[in-house]
């Protein structure tokens, strides 16, 4: 039985090398020795990025992704090793693909790496970076974070330089259509293959992982935050729309779906830690794709999905300790939508304002950044938007600042900004 899966798993692994593949925007692993643990959503390419890692330096390496039934009910690992040194000759590296589902994976990866494997293990849930690395795994892994594809990542499909126009077009695309990869390559329909990719992940990554009987209801939870995307949550709204009976449950949910990758929350900024723990949280998906698939009308709201855009690139740099990424929000509802904090420090100032034409809203944007940047001595300014690029001078009842306006394709096609 474990032979005759691996070997099919063999057979999808020598497909999947046949597929185009898109160089990715991710730091080669480089550390020699150290396991390299990849985690990130379902079918947002971990395990192809794996690959063309390994490939990339050479020699010989097994494959097995414990994303099957039968795999993850062997009481004896060693039989599985076993089998892969047969099928593939020895090999000197391990993929290990989706290893949370294996029980006790942390203590068997452990016992790998002392054997002497050169080991990637890939995961579709956050707990594999925070408890059981943390317990287990401490100063012996490198993690790297796969997310659907960059926009960067999305337009090198085309292999050819473009205009500016027909790169705000492709933008366009991408806010619709997302970045999972297989989507992307393949061009399938998207609504269809991402309805299929978010019942999966609820199905395998929350409702069994969390046991969780009441399937109605963390499914309409899920259609309440795609549809409140980079916006503040409300537990107790939450809670009447969907049928949840306590906060407690709520947040349990929550949590879930923020540790199977479908969404992530950012803190409203405060220098003290209890406020930022009890202030609402802003709630974003880690794809616009499948905010498109499961909502009805969001998609005239391109100002949001504009704003999720940026989240999830300021939020993969969170994941790699370089930043923290908050809101700000005064007394007064005024709001500026990316607190960056490096350190100590607040280093940034983000608004996402697609219509920055208008005097009105430009006025509104430009007074909640000059004040949160004089509450938080931050000096740079930034409004990213459709296509105002430049530098104005701004004032507003006695404060200053110099505020600086870039299309939001050239903010995330430039490969050195600052964040």
């Amino acid at each position: 039985m474990i032979r005759d899966r691996l070997l099919l798993q063999q057979r999808e692994l020598a497909k999947k090398l046949q597929e185009e593949y898109i160089e990715r925007s991710i730091a080669f692993p480089s550390g020699e020795g150290l396991i390299k643990v990849l985690i990130g959503p379902r079918r947002a390419g971990k395990s192809t990025f794996a690959v063309h890692c390994l490939q990339q330096q050479g020699g010989s390496f097994g494959y097995c992704n414990f994303d099957d039934e039968e795999l993850v009910t062997v009481s004896d690992y060693q039989e599985i090793i076993t089998e892969i040194e047969d099928i593939y000759q020895k090999p000197a590296a391990l993929l290990l693909d989706e290893i949370q589902n294996l029980p006790r994976w942390e203590l068997f990866v452990n016992r790998l790496q002392r054997q002497g494997y050169q080991l990637f293990v890939t995961g579709s849930n956050a707990n594999l970076l925070s408890r059981e690395l943390a317990t287990h795994l401490t100063g012996r892994h490198q993690q790297i974070v796969v997310f659907p594809f960059s926009f960067r990542e999305f337009i090198q499909r085309k292999k050819k330089q473009m205009i500016s126009y027909e790169i705000q077009q492709e933008l366009q695309k991408y806010l619709q259509q997302g970045g999972f990869p297989e989507q992307v390559v393949k061009n399938i329909e998207g609504r269809e293959y991402l309805a299929t990719l978010y019942n999966n992940i609820l199905y395998k990554d929350i409702v069994k992982r969390w046991n969780i009987r009441s399937v109605q209801a963390i499914d309409r939870l899920t259609q309440c935050l795609f549809s409140s995307a980079a916006s503040e949550l409300s537990y107790n709204t939450l809670c009447k729309i969907t049928g949840i009976k306590s906060i407690i449950a709520l947040q349990k949910y929550l949590h879930a779906l923020e540790e199977a990758f479908l969404f992530f929350y950012v803190q409203r900024f405060s220098f003290k830690a209890r406020e930022r723990l009890t202030t609402p949280k802003k709630v974003y998906s880690v794809d616009t794709g499948m905010i498109q698939a499961k909502t009805v009308s969001f998609s005239s709201n391109t100002g949001k999905l504009y704003e999720n855009i940026v989240a999830i690139e300021l939020k993969k740099l969170e994941i790699q300790g370089k930043c923290q990424v908050f809101y700000w929000k005064s007394k007064k509802d005024e709001e500026v939508d990316f607190v960056i904090k490096e350190g100590q420090s607040v280093t940034q100032l983000i608004q996402v304002c697609m219509d920055a034409g208008s005097e009105k809203t430009k006025m509104r944007e430009v007074r909640a950044l000059l004040k949160a940047g004089s509450e938080l001595n931050c000096k740079d300014l930034l409004i990213l938007t459709k296509d105002q690029e430049g530098t104005e001078k701004a004032e507003w009842f006695g404060l200053h600042g110099d505020v600086v306006y870039l299309p939001l394709w050239k903010w995330l096609l430039d490969e050195n900004r600052k964040n």
